[in-house]
C-alpha cells in the first residue's frame, strides 16, 4: 500500500522518449547513476510504466522504454546492445514490426525495445522478404522465424 504524499512534495513529471532519454519535466536526466537507478526500478503492470518508491511515481514512455543499438546474431538467438550500455540475448520469436515497419524484441523480462535504425539495417541483414505473400522471415541459426506485425 502507498503512502500519502509527503506535505508539499510534488511527483516528478517523468518520461521516456522515443530514443530511450530519461526526462524530469523537459530537462534531460544525464547522470549516469540517477540514469541507473531509474532503470533499475522501472516497472510495468495494467496501469502503465512506474517506479515504486514510498508512492508510486508514474513514467509516461513515449515508444518503448529501451532501444536496441546493436544486434547480431548468436546461434539460435539475438545478441543485443541496449541503450544503456547492457547486454542481452534476446529470443528471436519475440521480435515483431510495429506500425511504420519498425522492430521490437523483448528485453529485461517483458518490456519492450524499439531498434535504432542502425539496428534496423543490422537486423535486416538476417532478414528474408517473400515478394508474393508480402511476409518476412528471420534467419537466424538453423531456424526460420515468421515476423509478425502488431498494431
Amino acid at each position: 500500500m502507498n503512502e500519502p504524499t509527503p506535505e508539499g512534495w510534488k511527483l516528478p513529471n517523468l518520461r521516456i522518449d522515443r530514443e530511450g532519454d530519461w526526462y524530469d519535466d523537459d530537462v534531460q536526466v544525464t547522470h549516469p547513476g540517477i540514469l541507473a537507478n531509474l532503470r533499475g526500478n522501472l516497472r510495468k503492470d495494467g496501469q502503465g510504466y512506474f517506479l515504486q518508491t514510498r508512492v508510486r511515481i508514474p513514467v509516461v514512455v513515449e515508444d518503448a522504454p529501451w532501444v536496441v543499438t546493436r544486434v547480431e546474431p548468436r546461434g539460435d538467438r539475438l545478441h543485443v546492445v541496449l541503450n544503456d550500455g547492457s547486454e542481452a540475448d534476446v529470443e528471436a520469436t519475440t521480435v515483431r514490426l510495429g506500425g511504420g515497419d519498425v522492430p521490437y524484441c523483448r528485453v529485461k523480462g517483458d518490456f519492450d525495445a524499439r531498434f535504432s535504425r542502425a539496428a534496423t539495417f543490422q537486423l535486416l541483414t538476417l532478414a528474408e522478404y517473400d515478394e508474393t505473400t508480402g511476409r518476412g522471415t528471420l534467419r537466424v541459426g538453423d531456424r526460420r522465424i515468421p515476423l509478425r506485425r502488431s498494431a
